[in-house]
């Protein structure tokens, strides 16, 4: 059994859709972001870092209580738990994944969610802090998109991992920037592709 401490965020999301996708068993726990339960001392007893999501893995190798933060480090836990599913096969696999994984978690998720906040929640607007994101957030869509022409998923062939972490941030992107990915055809049949799965679908809920 997993106990999953998360919120309705975008990484929050990811660890959602990679237990329903393994079909693992676990147990939901809301943290109230706002009222700062992140914070508690509880909290960070799990993450020093005051951030979700957090896993309490209390069946982890060899029968140890293993608890893992970070929405990377626990796709990647997940996965290599499983066998390599939704990772790789070998080294080759896993390394094209991880790259993608690392694309999104250093590059994607910061500037989207800098564009966000300077677009939606500073007190005061500050033109060139959301023209900054806004172009890297652009240029960075040319880039994914070029991987999905030559691809059919992020890290190949496979749906794997880099889909899970890159899709919670697109797809609500896609949607309320629309203009933003109308020559990036790529990415929206992605979005649909991955869209379907029923793990997705519970996840984005």
């Amino acid at each position: 059994m997993i106990d999953l401490f998360t919120a309705a965020t975008p990484n929050g999301k990811k660890i959602v859709i990679m237990l329903e996708e393994l079909g693992i068993p676990y147990t939901k726990h809301m943290v109230d972001l706002k009222a700062l339960e992140q914070k508690s001392p509880e909290f960070l007893a799990m993450n020093p870092n005051g951030r979700i999501p957090v896993i309490v893995d209390h069946e982890g190798p060899n029968g140890q209580k293993t608890t893992v933060f970070e929405s990377g480090a626990i796709l990647f836990y997940l996965a290599e738990k499983n066998g390599g599913k939704f990772f790789g096969a070998n080294l080759t696999e896993k390394a094209h994944c991880l790259q993608w994984v690392m694309f999104q978690m250093s590059a994607i998720g910061p500037n989207f969610g800098n564009y966000h906040y300077g677009k939606h929640y500073m007190e005061k607007q500050v033109p060139e802090f959301i023209e900054r994101f806004e172009k890297e957030s652009k240029r960075l869509i040319t880039v994914l998109n070029s991987q999905l022409t030559k691809h059919k998923y992020v890290a190949g062939d496979n749906y794997t991992i880099a889909d899970i972490t890159t899709y919670t941030w697109v797809s609500g992107f896609a949607q309320n920037n629309a203009e933003w990915f109308a020559e990036a055809p790529s990415i929206l049949r992605w979005l649909s592709l991955v869209g379907e799965r029923p793990a997705v679908q519970k996840g984005m809920a």
